[in-house]
Formats: structure tokens, sequence, C-alpha cells
């Protein structure tokens, strides 16, 4: 489990093939800052752009550890089969602050930046979200993209989907990678995992009344 509160930017600077077909996935090599993996072991769940990774080497003294990405986790996500800045989370302890929301890391669907620029001394996002998660997105609601919890400030419903707007502060400009979109860029989504309940619950079958004997 994870918060969508970014510990880091990391920089993935390697990409391995881990074969010669589609099927087969790839292995990313991720740069940290100094000192980040300090209270990281093999095994270790982190949060790549939003996607939940296992850390399968990690070199001693060194600012850098692998994952293996899957095949199936490289079609429903994005950012992760080639070089560039990627945010960080380490899993969430029992004992830590949950300064976002609940985030599970896994990526929902890819959303679509349709503006992103500054107004006054924030910058404004608006992505393009897809016609299947447009029922798991409400104003002031909760959504993680690319890893980073964040709210959304309105909601427009399309005949493909909805337009969601963000507010970005100037520290989550400067201390995630978000800060590198442009329009027309793909983005991780997740939504909120209470708005996932609550849709089951209402959407459920009711349970067949019984049948008086007789």
């Amino acid at each position: 489990m994870f918060t969508g509160i970014i510990t880091a930017v990391g920089h993935i600077t390697h990409v391995e093939r881990l074969g010669e077909s589609a099927a087969h996935g790839v292995r990313l090599t991720i740069a940290t800052p100094a000192g980040y993996l300090q209270d990281v072991a093999l095994g270790d769940s982190i949060a790549l752009n939003g996607a939940c990774m296992t850390v399968t080497t990690l070199p001693a003294g060194v600012p850098h550890f692998t994952v293996d990405v899957s095949a199936e986790s490289l079609a429903r996500t994005c950012g992760l089969d080639r070089p560039g800045p990627v945010n960080l989370e380490k899993a969430l302890r029992a004992n830590d602050r949950l300064g976002g929301h609940i985030v599970s890391g896994h990526v929902d669907g890819l959303g679509e930046v349709t503006r992103f620029e500054p107004v006054g001394e924030s910058w404004a996002l608006h992505i393009r979200a897809p016609q299947a998660l447009a029922r798991f997105l409400a104003y002031k609601g909760s959504v993680t993209v690319n890893g980073v919890s964040l709210t959304v400030n309105s909601v427009h419903d399309t005949a493909s989907g909805c337009d969601i707007s963000i507010n970005l502060i100037p520290h989550t400009v400067q201390h995630t990678a978000l800060g590198t979109l442009r329009p027309g860029d793909a983005v991780n989504l997740e939504i909120d995992t209470v708005a996932r309940y609550v849709e089951r619950m209402i959407h459920a079958s009711a349970p067949a009344a019984p049948v008086a004997a007789g």
C-alpha cells in the first residue's frame, strides 16, 4: 500500500529486454538520490510512477536498484519502457502518516494530458480520462496521477470519457516528475479505493429473496 506522497524522483537509466517476443518484459535500472535506499531491502515494494514493483537487485553502497516489469504491466502503464524520470514511493508502514490517500499501486488506466500551464503561482493540469474510469472521478475526490495523490477540481463528462482538471502547487511541480509533462503525454491513473468499493456495492446484484415453503 502507498499514499501517493512521492518520496523521491528517480531516473530509469537502463532498459534491458528479457526476451525477444511481445510476451517478455523488461528489467529496469533506476538511479536514486544518495541515501534513498538505506532502509530498502531486496524484495521490498516501490511504486514507480504509481505502479507497484518489487526490488530485484540492490547492490550494496550503490544508489540504484532494479525491478522486473512484466509484459502485462508494460501494456497497462506508461513511462516504464524507456529511460527518463520516474516518481518513487516506498511502501507504506503501519505507523506512517497517511498524507495523501490510500493507494494500491495498481494502475487502472491511462489518461492523456490535454493542458499543462502555469496559472498564477500554480499549474493547471487537465487530463482526459477513459470512459471506464469516468464514474469513479468526482469533484474534490482523489485520483493518483503517475503515483501522485491529487485532488480533482472539476469533472466534465464527454462521449468518450471525462475531462478532469487538477491544480498543482509549486512544491508538487518541483519535487515530482509531473513538472516534465506536456500536452499529449500519457499518464498512469489509479482511482480512489473507496470509490471502487462504493461502485461495487451500488451495482452488485441483490441476493434473491428466499422462496416460502408450501
